[in-house]
């Protein structure tokens, strides 16, 4: 193969395999050191962020509007028992998400109540019989992440969501089972190339769908199905330098598709309620099979799948949650904490559960420090004003402001580029259908 064909090859493999490197890599990190407020766990048990997220929560596009629960899943001992608790019709949700990170299946509000539940956890190609009257989900891969995450109105909430936290539980249908866990890669290959051998690794451990794995096939040149011993260590310097130009190139094209499209204008929100459609294979309970929730082009799913791993790991399908984000205020100028900014909203975010506005910096869609402590504003956000309308207009901007009633819709920026988003929780079919508009972001 030439060169140039195998950096292309290269730059299609680092699209391709980009999502399962960075959620089993931040699988790892979770387990071993946690996330921000959230304790280390290890497999099968859940870790609880006992507080919200914070600047100090290193995770792309966190929310703050929940308190997390997060279990990182290995099924190759058996299946798993899943206890949830009744949250009294509060919202709650937990996300299963694969190796791959496709969103398998959905517990909570929306999906299944707020009931209390058990369910049982199983490995891909299990045969069993479940207890009597357990349901059952079936994870695609062995290692998946369930993501949990409990409505909390702030910090009087937290021991209403603490109580709940004690009462989501992980037990093995049958103890005794001896797991696989997360391979390693070889210690001895070079930087450059460590994605690569975590993604040879990891795509011989947890085989995607059959469709999947034939396009994959065409990787072989590049390594990634080699066996025993790892290709990369003491490669030949060109080979080195053409994947290292492939891996670059697929970089860059994940970053230009996470811009804005074009033919958006600069001052709109940006609501791709298909982000996380790329799951064309396991519809578990919670899922909707449908067209509507579908991208039609594997190929071109997997660049999405890339974006979604790329700028909201573990986000949500829209019907779930509705995300939006903008990065240009109403003249198409660049957001930028230098300056102050008003959002109006004559009518709220359609929604049946609640609503909430964040605040991240650029690049990196972390959330900002800042004087009050105060990441996210929303319908929930105490002491609210609004106008005489029912109107309510949000204050984006660094410093604070000097009028009370400003002082009180008040979202701190950064002091350089952000980015806020727009999170809309059961969204209504006005969100769905793209029939209401979010205001835009106007400059003082």
């Amino acid at each position: 193969m030439s060169q140039p064909a195998l950096e292309t090859l290269a730059a299609d493999a680092y699209i391709y395999g980009y999502p399962m490197v960075h959620d089993l890599s931040m699988v790892d990190t979770i387990r071993t050191r946690g996330m921000g407020p959230m304790a280390a766990a290890e497999f099968n048990t859940f870790g609880h962020a006992r507080e919200l997220a914070h600047a100090d929560t290193d995770f792309v596009s966190v929310n703050n509007d929940t308190v997390y629960s997060v279990a990182q899943l290995d099924l190759s001992g058996g299946p798993l028992l899943l206890h949830v608790p009744d949250t009294g019709g509060a919202y709650h949700v937990l996300q299963f998400v694969d190796a791959w990170t496709n969103n398998f299946a959905y517990l909570g509000r929306r999906a299944t109540g707020t009931a209390e539940q058990t369910w049982l956890i199983a490995p891909p190609g299990w045969h069993g019989t479940p207890p009597e009257g357990v349901r059952v989900v079936v994870a695609p891969t062995t290692v998946a992440s369930v993501v949990g995450r409990n409505a909390c109105s702030g910090v009087e909430d937290l021991p209403r969501v603490r109580e709940l936290q004690s009462g989501l539980t992980l037990t093995p249908l049958e103890p005794g089972g001896v797991y696989a866990g997360l391979p390693q890669p070889d210690p001895g290959v070079p930087e450059e190339l460590r994605f690569f051998e975590r993604l040879r690794r990891w795509m011989a451990a947890f085989p995607p769908a059959a469709p999947d794995a034939e396009y994959q096939r065409r990787f072989a040149p590049l390594g990634l199905l080699d066996e025993g011993r790892s290709p990369y260590l003491a490669a030949a310097p060109e080979w080195t330098a053409t994947l290292v130009k492939g891996i670059e190139a697929g970089k860059a094209r994940i970053e230009a598709a996470s811009r804005p499209p074009d033919g958006v204008a600069t001052g709109e929100w940006t609501a791709n309620l298909h982000l996380f459609d790329y799951n064309l294979d396991f519809f578990g309970p919670g899922t909707l099979d449908d067209p509507q929730w579908r991208i039609p082009d594997r190929r071109a799913a997997y660049l999405t799948r890339a974006v979604a791993a790329r700028v909201g790991l573990w986000g949500n399908h829209a019907y779930e949650a509705a995300y939006a984000g903008v990065y240009h205020d109403a003249d198409g100028v660049p957001l930028s904490g230098a300056h102050a900014y008003t959002l109006r909203f004559d009518t709220p975010p359609p929604v049946e559960a609640f609503w909430s506005v964040t605040m991240y910096d650029v690049p990196n869609y972390f959330l900002v420090a800042n004087p009050i402590d105060r990441y996210s504003i929303g319908d929930r956000t105490p002491g609210l004003v609004r106008g005489a309308d029912g109107s309510l207009t949000l204050v984006l901007q660094h410093e604070r402001p000097t009028d009370p009633d400003e002082a009180a819709n008040w979202l701190p920026t950064p002091e350089g580029a952000f980015r806020p988003m727009i999170r809309m929780y059961q969204p209504g079919p006005a969100v769905l259908d793209g029939s209401y508009r979010l205001p835009p972001i106007e400059p003082r």
